[in-house]
């Protein structure tokens, strides 16, 4: 068989039919299941058990171990899900992917004409994609991805050439030097489904190579080794952007794999001698000696090798957490200061539901750092040491800085998730969102020209009388007592905001600025203490009532009332 360019583009074009029909699937079970799956996986994650079989329960059902690992990551990035809960959820999805690998075997491998059911279901599945009913076209796309799956894998195994074709021998030529070849062979595994980003894509490629005879057993096990490692690389490219939690979630992905990698290859000999013993048994014939069996000695392989591991490593994942707290070190507190913790790139977002939940996070981490402002002016009011104010007053002017960066990001986030909002109550959610950034920068504005009045005070050698800077401190306790409710909201599930709270807050913080107002007002037309600070004191305790309005507006938006 002559393989020039148009047959290297049929091939190209017969994988890619496999990975769309791979991709149709997953995406039509997902719109089905996929929501629910989020859902489940929120719940089941009580225990490491538990973690596993919602991992692999969460894999049967969606399809793609690499959807399951991606989402997995982005729910230890929302702060959904713990790093060890993660780890859990990451073997049981490692399983769940081998149910794909029986399908190939089964059906993808035999003897049986794959257009037989192939085009039938195809035939019952297009009416389904014009019903209006809302699980009809999800379900129709997943059975047409189904059948144009194996044909894609039907015409991949036509497609590849015979081991006497130039270019294709090579492989076997490589495979006569021990472990050497072994750990070559594991390497392009890893190789190929790094750059196809599905272990079910390298494993099909694996099957039809074994099948027509181009690498024996021992290769094709090394092959599928080396994938099991490489199918890690799709959750570590999503946490490229990930927080230190994300990450943490993907690395402990390629620790398990590779920790898994590392004894099947010492034990190579012996356990591919057990599958081919269980195979022998089970099909009459070895998978050394008849090409046939080769493909269910790989699916057996890929089963044990996922099951195995986890079972070896089930109860060490506390160590596996450690170990990948030590490879993803916490950021420093200055770093977390200037950074998104639970938002970086609409990448991570599995959905516009899990989008919101991790801007609500960022939001209530927003909140928290202006709220912390409240005590550097309180300080920034007391203090007399140059140095400590001046490091007061830079600190002031960083955080105002960091909450205008929060503001754009967040909002960009928001905006790029608006997109795919489903409904108008997501629709709604977003512009309370939109409409709280916007009070919490505010916020930080108004802190920050405090700071500026205090040190222009300091400047100019002007000074409270006790009497108002009593005031003033108490003023800023009620802030704190309002921001304390306004955190509170944040954090709270929809429909148990305080609003209530919040209002008599505010209320309280608006009668005590009535009641300065009145004594200040007073205390000017009788001369009591120096003009220049007077307006000072006037501007700061209105600055306060100010930030008051901006930390209710906070709580009234969470209630609906934008």
């Amino acid at each position: 068989m002559r393989f020039g360019i148009l047959e290297f583009l049929t091939l190209a074009g017969s994988l890619g039919l496999f990975i769309y029909g791979m991709k149709a699937m997953s995406e039509g079970l997902q719109k089905v299941a996929g929501s629910r799956m989020r859902d489940v996986m929120k719940v089941m994650t009580a225990n490491r058990v538990l973690s596993v079989f919602t991992g692999f329960f969460t894999t049967v059902l969606i399809q793609l171990s690499s959807v399951t690992s991606v989402m997995v990551v982005s729910f230890a990035n929302a702060g959904l899900i713990t790093v060890r809960q993660s780890i859990g959820v990451l073997m049981g999805a490692n399983i769940g992917t081998t149910v794909k690998a029986l399908l190939f075997s089964a059906l993808g491998f035999a003897s049986m004409d794959i257009h037989f059911f192939a085009l039938p279901i195809i035939g019952l599945a297009f009416p389904l994609l014009f019903l209006k009913s809302r699980h009809s076209k999800p379900i129709g796309d997943f059975m047409v991805g189904f059948a144009i799956l194996f044909l894609g894998l039907e015409f991949l195994k036509n497609m590849i050439p015979v081991p006497n074709d130039d270019g294709i021998s090579i492989l076997g030529g490589i495979a006569d030097h021990g472990m050497l070849s072994v750990l070559l062979f594991t390497g392009l595994g890893m190789l190929f489904t790094m750059m196809v980003q599905s272990s079910s894509v390298a494993l099909a490629a694996t099957m039809v190579l074994c099948q027509r005879g181009i690498i024996g057993y021992e290769m094709a096990a090394a092959t599928v080794l080396g994938m099991n490692l490489g199918t890690t690389v799709t959750a570590n490219l999503a946490a490229l952007v990930a927080n230190v939690w994300g990450r943490r979630a993907a690395r402990a992905h390629f620790v398990i794999k590779a920790i898994g990698v590392i004894w099947a290859l010492l034990l190579f000999g012996p356990y591919l001698r057990v599958i081919d013993g269980y195979v022998t048994e089970v099909h009459g014939t070895s998978p050394y000696v008849n090409g046939d069996v080769l493909v269910w000695a790989l699916t057996y392989l890929h089963i044990s090798f996922n099951i195995v591991n986890t079972l070896l490593l089930i109860g060490f994942v506390p160590q596996i957490e450690r170990i990948v707290t030590r490879m993803v070190p916490s950021r420093t507190e200055d770093d977390k200061e200037f950074r998104l913790e639970y938002i970086n790139d609409p990448v991570m977002a599995v959905s516009p539901e899990l989008s919101l939940i991790e801007a609500r996070k960022e939001i209530s981490k927003f909140g928290k750092l202006t709220a912390s402002m409240t005590g550097m002016v309180n300080q920034l009011l007391v203090s007399t040491n140059d140095a400590e104010r001046t490091d007061l007053f830079g600190k002031v002017a960083r955080y105002e800085d960091i909450t205008d960066r929060l503001e754009v990001e967040i909002s960009k986030y928001l905006t790029r998730t608006s997109a795919e909002a489903k409904d108008e109550e997501m629709s709604e959610q977003i512009r309370a969102m939109l409409a709280i950034i916007s009070d919490l920068e505010r916020i930080g504005d108004i802190f920050y020209q405090m700071s500026r009045l205090l040190e222009r005070k300091h400047e100019e050698r002007l000074w409270f009388t006790p009497e108002q800077r009593n005031n003033l401190q108490d003023l800023l306790k009620l802030l704190d007592r309002a921001f304390t409710i306004m955190l509170k909201n944040l954090d709270a599930e929809d429909g148990h905001v305080a609003i209530d709270e919040a209002v008599e807050a505010e209320q309280h913080i608006n009668q005590l600025r009535d009641q300065l107002r009145r004594m200040h007002l007073k205390s000017i037309e009788t001369g009591d203490y120096n003009v220049k600070s007077g307006l000072i004191y006037n501007d700061l305790f209105s600055s306060c009532e100010k930030v008051g309005d901006h930390v209710i507006n906070v709580s009234e938006a969470l209630v609906g009332d934008v």
